[in-house]
């Protein structure tokens, strides 16, 4: 059994258009409700008050009052006064009449008559049930005598009820009008919403991330759709980044790959057909195989680090000292090329970075001098109030290489021979970017490159006390 639907409810259903019509559509009605029950009571009020001063005005003449006095002593029908109801009180209480019905005597009437009240001014009801705005006021020369006067109230009821009318048909044409007001103003302002909705449904169901929505002025709904094209763009940029990641990786995968499948081949058709493989060729293929698969290794090791977001870092930050960390990676790098020989001017320098993202861009910037020093070269590396250099005397890069040098996968013709898959520049550079520093390449005098980091420094860690 399904429960019934509150109004709030069923407001909330409504589309946003339509809620903000029936907002508008309401409050224009409490408005026009407020300021119609104002308008009708102040004229209410005001028309009251004008009857109350026509009442206050018209008093009998004596010579009248007498006349009206004598008919009413002789039993005749005192003649009725145009659009008043007048009545003799006497002290006694008795009443004579010159109207439509007699309006009873109260005990104010009787006051005013006795002398102990000035004047009276109240409302009571005839004896036909009419009710009668009533003003009783003293006769000086005829004291114990007292003088009503009264008119109806039909002839404001009447006048507030065609005001009432009018007020309620002017309201009602004003609440269809600001719901119809409501209903365009609100179609009209949505409308960027709208094609901002549909571009945002466009793009859920075909994945278009080439849809981008005019943007014109400076409300939110044009910030909303330069946010939502700023969005789609670095969306597509992102998309691309991966295909061509995935692409390139294929591509860088398929070498070793390829080499592996050819030596593990060979092994398995000598033992397949029983013929032996030389030593010194059988020693050789496994020295590929176990290159390749060190190659394989360090290539998936780098698309594991360039696959993770750049706002997510590998791991905390903390205080590390620069030149302990580049003195473990120099010893990673003279195992890989024994024959060159490094000099060295480390000042020492703390950093706040992560230590091993930090390790691994040193030792990938290091391996790139090893790899282009000619034999028996010489590796320059000087680390200087946080301005890091390493020198090698290697080829060079030419200067239309130089803006390419950080992209992934970029492989300079003169290195495409070498081993390495293109990615350590660029972890280089995304690491130095998530420390807060700058990595350049430069072209070195006398020949060779000349790679410089520059990182901020942080506040030197207090030393260790031992016990």
């Amino acid at each position: 059994m399904t429960r019934p639907r509150t109004p709030l409810a069923w407001f909330r259903s409504r589309p946003l258009r339509s809620r903000l019509a029936l907002l508008t559509a309401f409050a224009v009605a409490v408005a026009v409700a407020a300021v119609s029950a104002a308008c009708w009571f102040v004229t209410r009020a005001q028309l009251e008050s004008e009857m109350d001063a026509a009442l206050r005005n018209t008093r009998l003449d004596p010579l009248a009052v007498q006349n009206l006095i004598r008919l009413c002593q002789a039993d005749q029908e005192p003649p009725p006064a145009a659009g008043f109801t007048v009545q003799i009180i006497d002290a006694a209480g008795g009443v004579c009449t010159s109207g439509e019905a007699a309006i009873p005597a109260g005990e104010g009437d009787l006051a005013v008559a006795r002398g102990t009240l000035a004047y009276l001014l109240h409302t009571a009801k005839d004896a036909d049930g009419r009710e009668m705005r009533v003003y009783t006021y003293p006769q000086p020369r005829q004291p114990g005598l007292a003088v009503s006067v009264a008119r109806p109230l039909a002839e404001i009821d009447n006048s507030l009820s065609t005001l009432g009318w009018v007020l309620l048909v002017v309201s009602g044409i004003g609440v269809v009008g600001a719901g119809a007001a409501g209903l365009w103003v609100a179609r009209t302002g949505l409308e960027p919403v709208h094609r901002l909705t549909g571009a945002v449904e466009h793009v859920a169901a075909t994945e278009d991330l080439t849809v981008r929505i005019p943007a014109e002025g400076e409300d939110e709904i044009a910030r909303l759709s330069r946010a939502f094209n700023q969005m789609t763009a670095a969306l597509a940029t992102s998309r691309d980044r991966q295909a061509r990641l995935i692409a390139d990786a294929g591509h860088e995968l398929r070498t070793p790959l390829t080499s592996l499948r050819t030596n593990i081949e060979l092994l398995a058709r000598s033992e397949e057909t029983g013929r032996a493989i030389p030593a010194e060729d059988r020693r050789a293929l496994m020295a590929s195989v176990k290159a390749q698969m060190t190659e394989l290794a360090a290539l998936i090791g780098d698309l594991q680090e360039l696959a993770r977001p750049d706002a997510v870092r590998p791991g905390p930050l903390e205080v590390v000292a620069l030149h302990t960390v580049l003195r473990s990676a120099l010893d990673r790098a003279r195992l890989r090329g024994p024959e060159l020989s490094f000099a060295t001017d480390l000042a020492p320098w703390y950093v706040r970075a992560e230590p091993a993202a930090l390790e691994r861009a040193l030792v990938n910037v290091l391996d790139n001098a090893v790899k282009f020093s000619p034999p028996r070269g010489t590796v320059e590396v000087t680390l200087m109030r946080g301005e890091l250099t390493v020198r090698d005397h290697g080829p060079g890069i030419a200067p239309d290489e130089l803006p390419h040098v950080f992209d992934r996968f970029w492989r300079s013709p003169s290195a495409r021979s070498l081993p390495g898959s293109g990615l350590g520049l660029s972890i280089v550079a995304r690491t130095m970017k998530q420390t807060g520093g700058s990595v350049s390449l430069s072209p070195a005098e006398g020949g060779g490159t000349v790679v410089t980091l520059r990182l901020p420094g942080a506040p030197t860690p207090p030393p260790e006390v031992t016990a």
